[in-house]
């Protein structure tokens, strides 16, 4: 082997050792041999493995085990593609759980740090997005009722809705969501898309969640103190219904949390960002909601899927720290229809 051939196999090596893939040298061999392979046909294959102290054998096995990895890396590929047909934001951390039944199934071994690695490789990483427009009004003379679920955990469906209104950007304007979620389950109750903000928009929504609550359950109904969750028909028709009625103290959004949060998931994970009209955004959403409620595993469900927690009982294992579970003791509600 001559002095000019060392050479550029030393920089290949050198080459390989920098890549990002290869920061290992145990991983950089197997590439430099096949760089200087391809300009130096003439050399043995033999001959540049003893070199770099690995055998020919060893050379054949890491192409092999290479050509599994990239296969099955494709496999992943490709379910995450399924995946994302339908929650087009899905992040890194719920694909990763959400795929396990599927590792399992195919007998794949990734760990979290090489599956991040793989999203990012193949630029699946979602970015957050930001939200600027504020759709409470609150400077209004109607009477704000107190918080009553401040440490308040509801154990099964049609004890505790949260509602909240976000905004759908249309082509030339805004249209509104308006959202009344179980906070037991995760499920989205009442919906409604509208291209304005009135009391009538918010009662549609609200007589939605109505019709699925049992005649027997007394519920409580948790909000900001938005006009449209203050005004009297609205108080009204939750009144007829028997149902406790829960405000926000002030402004902060931990104080209605899980309404925040399946707002920030809707938009982020499967709601388009904007709609041509109103009639587009409508079908749409509505297709996003059922996939929601009966696809979507939630990490304060345990990963479990909000339609099936909403016929369960009993606390549910969560992920992260919920507000309303400040302390393990339940705060004792009257439940009296007011």
């Amino acid at each position: 082997m001559g002095k000019a051939t060392r050479r550029s196999f030393r920089y290949h090596d050198q080459y390989c050792r920098e890549r990002p893939q290869y920061l290992y040298q145990k991983k950089a061999w197997c590439p430099t041999v096949k760089a200087v392979k391809k300009i130096h046909g003439n050399i043995s294959l033999q001959q540049l493995c003893k070199l770099l102290g690995y055998s020919a054998q060893a050379y054949h096995k890491h192409n092999k085990k290479q050509f599994h990895q990239q296969y099955h890396e494709q496999l992943i590929l490709e379910q995450i593609d399924h995946i994302r047909k339908h929650q087009p934001r899905c992040v890194g951390r719920k694909l990763f759980i959400m795929l396990q039944s599927f590792f399992e199934q195919h007998n794949l071994h990734m760990g979290r740090d090489k599956f991040f690695d793989l999203l990012k490789q193949n630029k699946l990483l979602v970015r957050r997005t930001k939200r600027s427009v504020h759709t409470t009004n609150s400077k209004h003379h109607f009477y704000r009722y107190p918080n009553l679920v401040k440490d308040f955990t509801p154990l099964k469906a049609h004890e505790l809705w949260v509602a909240d209104i976000t905004y759908i950007p249309l082509k030339e304007r805004f249209a509104y969501l308006f959202l009344i979620t179980d906070a037991y389950s995760r499920k989205i109750v009442g919906f409604h898309v509208s291209d304005d903000m009135k009391v009538s928009s918010a009662a549609v929504a609200l007589k939605k969640a109505l019709d699925q609550k049992p005649p027997e359950a007394i519920v409580i109904h948790h909000s900001d103190r938005g006009i449209q969750y203050c005004s009297t028909e609205y108080v009204k028709l939750l009144q007829q219904h028997h149902a406790l009625i829960s405000m926000t103290n002030n402004g902060d959004p931990l104080e209605n949390a899980i309404a925040e949060r399946v707002n920030g998931i809707l938009k982020t994970e499967l709601i388009s960002s904007y709609y041509h009209d109103i009639d587009a955004a409508s079908i749409h959403i509505t297709r996003c909601i059922t996939i929601y409620n009966y696809r979507r595993r939630h990490s304060s469900l345990n990963w479990q899927i909000p339609a099936e927690v909403h016929t369960q009982k009993g606390p549910q294992i969560r992920r992260w720290k919920n507000y309303y579970q400040n302390n393990t003791k339940q705060k004792e509600v009257t439940m009296q229809p007011t």
